[in-house]
């Protein structure tokens, strides 16, 4: 039985338009494939208000920027119309609670940047699983951490192991086989996070969704992976800099890879890997223009 994943963007999940086009989106590709996986990073901009936040709170003063944080996310469940305090009120209760231990060490070692980092991708797949609800696509919460270990380092800095893990991505028959038995035939999930050995929480790197769906892809032997984002492919250069650029409508991984190697925002470049190794398609697609 197939299950299929498909990856939306910080762009993607940050308005009620977009979220609304994902339950469309998902109600499709139900018609095609057995199950769904819908991977989620957070909403835009706020991973890097994370950052700063995290290094307000080492220094003790940190409040203005937890209600800014706070006030987005505020802002997202009445333009989505749901309740706040009861979809993220008990995050958000540990996720202060973690600042002000922060504050109190005066600590923002990469432990703590990768805890406090990884809120940002469970508040937007909280909020959207409760807004799909809303909109009949049945679904469950997964905590991807239960399901991405990251590969341990033998050398490397500690910055490395909790910012810039790696994961294994080999077929995972346990994975596959939880998710077929499920009742339900939708997961929403996060990008850019996983745990290590000790359970504790580490990250996939900026821009790091990418690669959690590429990992899940292969580790669910995916009939192909859909990345959305706010353009409609891999363009020959940036579009929103040259209006003449090309849209690609077909590439080889190896190109695929180049282009993203040398600077195009569309695909992280470690994402193209494990679905090369594991020929699984890869589709990029715009969440805006569906169509």
């Amino acid at each position: 039985m197939s299950i299929l994943v498909l990856k939306f963007g910080g762009t993607s999940v940050s308005k009620k338009s977009n979220w609304d086009n994902i339950s469309l989106i998902i109600k499709e590709r139900l018609g095609r494939v057995h199950k769904v996986v819908v991977v989620c990073s957070a909403l835009t901009g706020i991973s890097t208000k994370l950052e700063n936040l995290t290094l307000a709170a080492a220094k003790g003063d940190y409040q203005e920027k937890l209600q800014e944080v706070k006030k987005i996310h505020q802002d997202m469940c009445d333009e989505l119309g749901i309740d706040f305090q009861e979809i993220l009120g008990p995050s958000f209760f540990e996720f202060e609670k973690l600042l002000c231990g922060v504050a109190i060490l005066s600590d923002a070692g990469p432990k703590n940047w990768a805890r406090i980092l990884s809120f940002g991708e469970l508040f937007s797949t909280l909020l959207g699983s409760a807004y799909l609800k809303k909109q009949q696509v049945s679904n469950a919460w997964l905590d991807v951490r239960e399901h991405m270990l990251a590969s341990e380092y033998e050398t490397g800095s500690l910055k490395k192991r909790y910012l810039e893990a790696l994961c294994e991505c080999d077929p995972d028959e346990v994975l596959q086989t939880k998710l077929n038995q499920h009742k339900e035939n939708v997961f929403i999930t996060q990008g850019f996070i996983a745990r290590n050995s000790a359970g504790e929480t580490v990250l996939l790197g900026r821009g790091g969704s990418d690669v959690s769906a590429s990992y899940l892809a292969a580790k669910l032997r995916s009939p192909w992976l859909e990345i959305w984002t706010d353009v409609p492919g891999m363009f020959s250069a940036n579009p929103k800099a040259i209006p003449e650029a090309r849209l690609l409508k077909e590439l080889s991984y190896d190109e695929a890879q180049e282009i993203a190697s040398t600077g195009a925002k569309v695909l992280h470049p470690r994402c193209i890997a494990p679905v090369q190794v594991h020929k699984i398609p890869l589709h990029v697609y715009s969440t805006e223009r569906p169509d």
